[in-house]
């Protein structure tokens, strides 16, 4: 495994462990020559899953996009990342076991929308606007107004 740090292509591994139910192994490992420390992970190649976008074309899903967009919705949030990778673990899970070979863009973001209203209004409604695309302060209110009323259901916990 090629260093990052002085692209040296031997290293040596300190801890491997397994995460997200048996699929991905964490191998921490270090340099021979700089002696840096640094992550891998190790999982299955996955089938490809087409990804069916709002004008009709399509691309291969990435997982990298799914967690760079929840990064940006829970930026400057108390929300930790073990929190964030397992919501991206779990989506992509649910995905590859439901759906074959395609599925929409709109599946993908309400469950992150369902998640994210789970665990924080604020990061809800960041993505909520990027994702339905407001236009005017009306739709920003209303999907307030829905966070609200879910929120004093019982449902939510913040």
């Amino acid at each position: 495994m090629k260093c990052p740090f002085c692209s040296e292509l031997e290293s040596r591994v300190l801890d491997s462990r397994t995460t997200d139910e048996g699929t991905v192994i964490r191998r921490r490992r270090e340099c021979v020559i700089c002696r840096r420390r640094f992550t891998t992970y190790e999982r299955i190649e996955e089938r490809p899953l087409m990804v069916v976008k709002k004008e009709g074309n399509r691309e291969a899903f990435q997982r990298d996009k799914l967690m760079q967009g929840i990064l940006k919705a829970v930026e400057k949030r108390p929300i930790d990342m073990d929190t964030v990778e397992a919501m991206v673990g779990e989506i992509e899970r649910e995905l590859r076991d439901a759906y074959d070979k395609e599925v929409s863009s709109q599946v993908i973001g309400e469950k992150v929308m369902d998640r994210l209203r789970l665990i924080d209004g604020v990061a809800y409604v960041r993505f909520a606007s990027v994702y339905r695309q407001f236009t005017d302060v009306k739709g920003f209110v209303e999907t307030v107004e829905q966070l609200q009323k879910y929120q004093d259901s019982g449902e939510g916990n913040k």
